[in-house]
């Protein structure tokens, strides 16, 4: 039996250097046969998952000799930590080793809603010349861009729209006031109640975890306080924003744009995701904000890192 069960994408030679003298067993289709899954943890002594593996308590008592999971990314609702803190197993995650990634879409997606110029390629391939069409794009320098959460991921976010010439705001009752996070090399980070950031940013991003208190966060009612023409952006968690109510908006043009990268239901369903049939200035991805080459280079070996320490320490 495996001292430790990968079950979803990690990089192989992160597996091959980093995990040198464990027996890993290695199998990304794991994530969809819980039965095999757990079949396997007999004698593992750590297990690694990405978002997709749901890591209950039904799985972790199959693992009585599990003394650690680790997390290929940031969010941690997939497993069951209480079940965790109860059997005292430390939890991994990948925290900031994605927050390049994330940044740069965050950045990006709001630069092609903003200026809403980037697909008219078959048009100009087919002689129209849509020229006309296209000129009421929006600058992203100037804008505010508002960010919901303050931790690693806003914070580079925060970097590159200051270097575009972004004013910056962020609510988070979890940074204190004090904190030396809101002063940032670009300057200070205004820091504002949520209904002021949601009323006055024309770029709003979420950077908060799936909690009790932060689903739908971003519901009917407090889309109607937007600026005219905001742009929202999540490629936090799915169920923070209420799609539905985002759905409306975006058709009824309370709403200038969104992007999303994250649903409620993953993977999205042809029934759910109809709910976005003729959303205009819409993109939506699905969950890769955080993967890219880079990114998944050093998510896989952070926490490579941490378990292999752990059990070696043990």
């Amino acid at each position: 039996m495996p001292d430790i069960v990968i079950s979803e994408f990690i990089e192989s030679h992160v597996i091959q250097d980093g995990l040198k003298g464990f027996d890993v067993h290695y199998d990304k289709t794991l994530v969809d046969r819980p039965d095999a899954l757990k079949a396997l943890l007999g004698d593992a002594r750590a297990l690694i998952v990405r978002n997709a593996t749901q890591v209950t308590a039904d799985i972790l008592q199959a693992g009585p000799k599990l003394v650690c999971i680790g997390r290929l990314g940031v969010g941690l609702d997939n497993i069951d930590l209480a079940a965790c803190r109860a059997r005292g197993l430390a939890v991994y995650p990948a925290t900031g080793a994605n927050a390049v990634s994330v940044a740069e879409w965050v950045i990006a997606t709001t630069m092609l809603l903003l200026r809403g110029a980037y697909g008219s390629s078959r048009e100009v391939i087919a002689g129209t010349w849509p020229r006309e069409n296209l000129i009421s794009g929006r600058e992203i320098s100037g804008k505010r861009l508002g960010l919901v959460g303050f931790g690693s991921i806003a914070r580079e976010t925060a970097l590159r729209g200051a270097a575009l010439g972004m004013s910056v705001a962020a609510y988070d009752p979890f940074v204190a006031p004090d904190d030396p996070a809101w002063t940032q090399p670009f300057g200070r980070v205004e820091r504002l109640s949520l209904d002021d950031l949601v009323a006055t940013s024309d770029v709003i991003s979420l950077h908060v975890p799936l909690t009790a208190e932060t689903r739908n966060l971003i519901d009917a009612e407090r889309l109607t306080r937007t600026k005219p023409g905001a742009i929202l952006v999540n490629g936090a968690r799915g169920g923070i924003v209420d799609e539905a109510a985002l759905a409306r908006a975006l058709q009824e043009g309370s709403l200038g744009g969104a992007a999303l990268d994250v649903f409620d239901e993953e993977p999205l369903s042809a029934a759910r995701g109809a709910v976005f049939a003729g959303c205009p200035n819409l993109i939506l991805t699905p969950h890769i904000a955080g993967r890219s080459v880079e990114a998944n280079d050093r998510v896989s070996s952070v926490v490579v890192e941490r378990v292999r320490a752990h059990l070696a320490a043990g």
